[in-house]
């Protein structure tokens, strides 16, 4: 049969499902200028180096002939569907993100985007955890996401506040002790007296 009636079977299907959670329907994109730059940069590499260079291998290897055992043309043509996919997905993403400076709020004892809170529960444990977009965050390096349920429940709060997080266990009650904000960048101007 041939191969253009049948649908791949490779994990990497034609759609856009990303590595990451979806964002909500009606929900902004928001992002740190750092996190719109990392993907603005991933999104440049991928399509300025990494495809033509994938492209320039598979045309490479369709020229030597049989396709069907073709080992770099096969592979070629797979990298290059996740690449494409990714393109994909970074410029719908880049696209409707909305960035947010979270250092405007710099010296603020609020929470808002961007925040870095320390907080604690009711048997005194502290962790802290910085508010970030859906599409950078790292949990390891305790971030969340602003849609996270511990954001949610944090935003707007203000140091010393105490707020109810829902979890699988019951509500939890946690303290604000600490938020903080990055500080704003310097302009390049010379301050005065230099």
């Amino acid at each position: 049969m041939s191969k253009a009636f049948t649908k791949e079977t490779d994990a990497d299907g034609d759609d856009d499902a990303p590595e990451q959670a979806a964002l909500p329907k009606g929900v902004r994109n928001y992002i740190t200028p750092e996190g719109y730059a990392r993907l603005r940069a991933e999104l440049v590499a991928l399509v300025n180096e990494e495809r033509p260079k994938v492209v320039e291998v598979v045309s490479w290897a369709a020229s030597n002939g049989d396709r069907s055992e073709n080992g770099d043309y096969l592979y070629g043509k797979k990298r290059l569907r996740e690449i494409d996919r990714r393109i994909r997905y970074l410029t719908k993403r880049l696209e409707i993100a909305e960035v947010a400076d979270p250092s405007i709020h710099h010296g603020k004892d609020q929470i808002f985007f961007g925040a870095t809170v320390t907080y604690a529960n009711a048997r005194g444990e502290e962790r802290t955890v910085t508010i970030k977009g859906i599409d950078e965050v790292d949990p390891l390096r305790g971030e969340v996401s602003w849609i996270s349920p511990i954001a949610r429940a944090m935003l707007r709060a203000r140091e010393g506040d105490e707020v109810s997080l829902v979890t699988p266990g019951g509500v939890e009650r946690i303290e604000i002790l600490a938020v903080r904000y990055p500080a704003p960048a310097d302009s390049g101007q010379p301050r005065p007296g230099q």
